[in-house]
């Protein structure tokens, strides 16, 4: 059903790691794309996901970050730790620069086990399709909107198959509206002959090593509007005081009024998650737990957001 799709910076794998259950009773299915060299995040966040009972999916050959030239480790650990463990499996991303025998290749090596491919950008699938007809193991196949078209995605009909779609669209934190559109896959995918969807969560899909000192915080916060046909959209809520780098502390305290105050009008739609409890309890401390923490509260607001939803209407 849902598959977010993570980056393995820190604070996104702390996010795997606290979600791990909720995850689990929902049955969502992480993609993880591994972007740091020390692979010790990624196995507790593997380790929580095995005890919870759930499943993931971790890409062999990511795009970005410290393994983009060589992912020989990565599938080493997964060989290591989870072979025969078909509750974490490989995942081979597909890009625009990836002739087919390279596409085949990558899949081959794992071709004994489930596989998923995730494709963005890549230039053959007719080729593609027809090559895994004839293959042993069962595919699934992810497409990220942008970088796979409708017709595109044609070609694996009969596949299971998922389409990620990047809701949240990155600018400097001051340059956000209070309130933006984010998703209605979670409602549409079905229509669009879907077995599941997914996001890149409210990070978004750009990815960053990390900049300067923020001018302004923001925190984004997602809900589901029931007036609006459970269309998914984005809070931003933002400090005031951006005009230069300095006290980032009494930044999010502006930001965080806000939230609050949008909670205490009983009008937000936001639900009432761990997060948002989290986010109370810092308002009462008017402690700033740094940005990545937040960033990480955020993430783990928008899983629980999605569970409750399907809950209630699955239910």
């Amino acid at each position: 059903m849902y598959h977010p799709y993570f980056r393995g910076k820190q604070f996104e794998l702390l996010a795997v790691r606290e979600s791990a259950e909720v995850m689990e009773k929902a049955s969502f299915v992480p993609i993880i794309e591994p972007v740091r060299e020390s692979l010790n995040g990624l196995e507790r966040a593997l380790e929580a996901i095995s005890d919870a009972g759930g499943r993931a999916i971790v890409i062999i050959n990511p795009r970005h970050g410290d393994h983009k030239a060589n992912g020989a480790s990565i599938s080493a650990f997964l060989e290591d730790n989870y072979r025969g463990n078909d509750a974490i499996s490989a995942g081979v991303l597909l890009l625009s620069g990836h002739a087919l025998d390279e596409a085949k290749a990558l899949i081959s090596t794992h071709a004994n086990h489930e596989l998923t491919i995730v494709h963005s950008g890549f230039t053959s699938p007719r080729e593609l399709a027809d090559w895994l007809r004839d293959q042993p193991a069962p595919v699934t196949n992810v497409f990220i909107e942008d970088q796979a078209s409708t017709l595109y995605r044609k070609h694996f009909s009969g596949s299971t198959r998922v389409l990620v779609r990047d809701g949240f669209v990155q600018m400097k934190n001051a340059d956000y509206d209070r309130v933006d559109p984010f998703s209605d896959l979670h409602v549409t995918y079905p229509e669009l002959g879907m077995q599941g969807y997914g996001d890149f969560l409210t990070v978004g899909d750009r990815f960053t090593e990390g900049g300067g000192p923020a001018y302004a915080v923001a925190i984004h916060l997602t809900y589901i509007d029931p007036e609006q046909d459970d269309e998914m959209f984005v809070y931003h809520f933002k400090s005031d005081s951006n005009e230069t780098p300095t006290d980032p502390g009494q930044k999010f305290i502006e930001a965080l009024s806000k939230l609050i105050a949008a909670l205490d009008s009983g009008s937000s739609h936001l639900l009432e998650t761990s997060a948002i409890e989290e986010f109370r309890r810092l308002y009462q401390a008017k402690h700033f737990p740094g940005l990545g923490y937040v960033k990480k509260l955020s993430i783990r607001h928008h899983l629980e957001t999605l569970a409750e939803y399907h809950r209630t209407v699955d239910a």
